[in-house]
């Protein structure tokens, strides 16, 4: 039994976070299926169309994520023929993440996922650009 003092589930703003999240994660599920992606390799491959080619170091600083959840992740993704993972000359600890021409070739296909996600989110531009200013300034924390 909770004491008094302590905020019930609902009260916790980590709860609707949670929540929230997931529910966007799940309406992407179907548009990326398409695609053969998960939502993290999603991510993964906006990173790569955006820069060209990463180190697993930098895609882990954009994404927020450590060496042993991309790893694995990067492997399947290479299995799949979507990147290319190359170790440095110099270092060899370093690895640089490329999209292969399959990866790229899927770029145009997911052009559209975030203008038709867009349209499924019950909120309006200014409550998006909101919620998005408010989320960034709590992650950046």
């Amino acid at each position: 039994m909770l004491d008094e003092n302590t905020p019930k589930l609902e009260e916790q703003l980590c709860f609707p976070l949670y929540v929230a999240a997931k529910s966007v994660i799940n309406a992407y599920a179907p548009l990326l299926d398409k695609l053969g992606l998960t939502y993290t390799q999603y991510l993964v491959m906006l990173v790569l169309w955006e820069v060209g080619s990463a180190t697993v170091k930098t895609i882990g600083e954009k994404l927020f994520l450590d060496s042993g959840t991309l790893s694995p992740l990067l492997k399947t993704m290479e299995r799949k023929g979507l990147i290319r993972r190359e170790r440095s000359l110099t270092d060899e600890r370093c690895i640089t993440i490329t999209p292969t021409k399959k990866g790229d070739a899927i770029k145009k296909s997911a052009a559209d996922i975030p203008n038709v996600l867009c349209k499924t989110m019950p909120l309006s531009i200014d409550e998006a650009s909101t919620l998005y200013q408010l989320l960034y300034k709590l992650i950046r924390t």
